[in-house]
C-alpha cells in the first residue's frame, strides 16, 4: 500500500486525530451524502467496508445494517471496537478470499477513500474480490480524491498533499473497475467537504 506515514500526515494514524482532522474538512456531511444517494435503501442490509477506518460511517446506517468492517490499522479498528462494537463485527487485517468464503455474500461493497492508496494491480484485486464478495444485484461503492480539468487550484494543491499516492483521473478509476464489473457508473463531486475539493465516486454492480 503506497502511501505517506511520516511527519505531520504520520499524526492521521492516531483514530481521534484523523477523526477530527476528517470532521473539520466536512467528512460527516460527504458520509450522509454518500449513504443518501449511493446506498441501498432496504432494511437489513449486508455491507462490507473494505478500508472501514474507524467505522464512523455507521453513525449514518440503519441499526438493522449487518456490518462487517476490515482495516490494516489495528488502532483504528479498536477505536471501531469501543464506539460500535455492538453494530458489527470489525477486523483488523486485510481482506482475503478465504475470509470471504466465511462471511458469505453482501448487499453492498463500500471502499471509502482506499483505492488511490493502491497501486493499479493491488486496486485491481480489489475490484476483483468485491465482484466475488457481492450477492446478485448487490453494488460496490467507492469514493476517492481525484484529478480533473478545471478543478479549484485548492483542490489541486490539497489532493496532492493526500497520503496516497496513486490518485488518479476518473478514467483511470472506472478503467480498473471494469477489468471486474461490466456496469460502472462513474461520477465526479466537488461539494462533499468544506473546502475545495474533488472525488471520484464509483458505482459498480454485480451481474
Amino acid at each position: 500500500m503506497a502511501q505517506i506515514t511520516h511527519g505531520l500526515r504520520g499524526i492521521l494514524s492516531h483514530p481521534t486525530l484523523y477523526n477530527l482532522m476528517q470532521n473539520l474538512v466536512g467528512a460527516e456531511k460527504a458520509r450522509r451524502i454518500l449513504v443518501r444517494e449511493f446506498f441501498p435503501q432496504r432494511s437489513g442490509m449486508r455491507m462490507l467496508d473494505i478500508g472501514c477506518g474507524t467505522a464512523e460511517i455507521l453513525r449514518h446506517l440503519p441499526a438493522d445494517t449487518r456490518y462487517s468492517g476490515f482495516d490494516a490499522s489495528e488502532p483504528y479498528i479498536a477505536y471501531a471496537r469501543q464506539h460500535f462494537g455492538s453494530r458489527g463485527s470489525f477486523r483488523a487485517e486485510l481482506v482475503e478470499r478465504a475470509t470471504l468464503s466465511e462471511l458469505g455474500r453482501f448487499d453492498l461493497v463500500l471502499a471509502f477513500g482506499l483505492l488511490h492508496h493502491l497501486d493499479d494491480d493491488a486496486a485491481a484485486a480489489l475490484f476483483g474480490l468485491a465482484a466475488e464478495a457481492l450477492d446478485q444485484g448487490g453494488k460496490l461503492v467507492t469514493i476517492d480524491p481525484t484529478y480533473v480539468d478545471g478543478q479549484h487550484p485548492l483542490a489541486r494543491w490539497m489532493i496532492g498533499k493526500d497520503r496516497g499516492q496513486n490518485i488518479r483521473t476518473p478514467d483511470e478509476y472506472a478503467a480498473l473497475a471494469r477489468r471486474h464489473f461490466g456496469d460502472v457508473a462513474c461520477h465526479v463531486r466537488h461539494d462533499l467537504l468544506y473546502i475545495p475539493y474533488s472525488h471520484t465516486i464509483l458505482e459498480c454492480r454485480s451481474a
